[in-house]
């Protein structure tokens, strides 16, 4: 049974509903970061069709994780309630528009005896702290934000955009658009959270050793942003943190890093000032 030390989950921004959301169940813990394409109107939720599907997952992973024996199988389950859900609620015309569906990275971790199971969707990270000192990272994050953060960079310099903008400028919505579109044409599931249970077969599996006593740090990309874009320390450093002052002081030096030192994106392109930042620290 896991055992949490600390946990944190700040928005991107106070006025927007925080679309990040962790948790942990017995021998499971996850971390979700769902998003929507901007400007949809929202079916079933106040504000945000993300944040339901990262708190629908959430509640039913808590539900039913104890009961479950592997992951896939437990988020293609997630995933046909979730469709169930959101099709009572919505119109007709939206049951099937991938385009406005609400969408999610995620990791979600098992510990069997001394072996830890991983199964990501997207951009969240799973950093293992060994007894030796070792750290292991499981996930496809460094890869994507790479892509992205490339990406950003293209589209801000094309928009002369930056950062607290991007995301309303015609050129990034038109190419989000083009490539949720892509997505839906393909007939290939998106290897993401989603509405369609068939994404359940495109997720990662890794495995690490978990001996009693390692710690593991779940991330949103808002918080390994410190690693992996920001570069303002390595995994190793992240973690040694993490377990020395806790999660707080550094999703603080996300927030100066991201509002103080690097405003416009031109250190460090991104499509959001700052990101939802959401990060859980376990003991197994």
């Amino acid at each position: 049974m896991f055992t949490i030390l600390d946990r944190i989950s700040w928005p991107g921004h106070p006025d927007k509903p925080n679309e990040d959301i962790c948790g942990a169940c017995g021998d499971w813990a996850w971390v979700i970061d769902t998003s929507i394409f901007p400007g949809t109107t929202p079916v079933v939720h106040e504000a945000s069709d993300a944040a339901w599907l990262a708190a629908f997952a959430d509640e039913r992973l808590s539900n039913l994780a104890p009961q479950a024996q592997d992951g896939a199988a437990l988020l293609r389950h997630v995933m046909e309630e979730a469709r169930i859900a959101y099709r009572a609620v919505a119109p007709v015309d939206r049951h099937e528009d991938f385009v406005a569906w609400p969408l999610g990275a995620m990791t979600l971790v098992c510990r069997r005896g001394r072996v830890l199971d991983a199964w990501t969707f997207g951009d969240t990270t799973a950093y293992l702290h060994q007894l030796d000192g070792a750290v292991q990272v499981l996930g496809d994050a460094p890869g994507l934000r790479d892509f992205e953060s490339a990406k950003a960079a293209e589209l801000m310099r094309q928009a002369g955009s930056r950062p607290t903008a991007i995301l309303d400028e015609p050129v990034f919505l038109a190419w989000l658009g083009e490539r949720r579109e892509r997505q839906r044409k393909s007939g290939i599931p998106a290897a993401l959270l989603s509405l369609n249970p068939d994404a359940a077969e495109r997720l990662r599996h890794e495995t690490a050793p978990c001996a009693d006593g390692t710690t593991i740090l779940l991330a949103s990309d808002g918080f390994s942003a410190l690693v992996d874009l920001y570069r303002a320390m390595d995994a190793a450093a992240l973690m040694e943190a993490a377990l020395a002052t806790g999660l707080e002081p550094l999703a603080r030096l996300a927030r100066e890093i991201e509002t103080e030192r690097d405003p416009d994106g031109r250190l460090y392109p991104r499509f959001k000032l700052s990101d939802d930042t959401t990060a859980m620290l376990l003991r197994a």
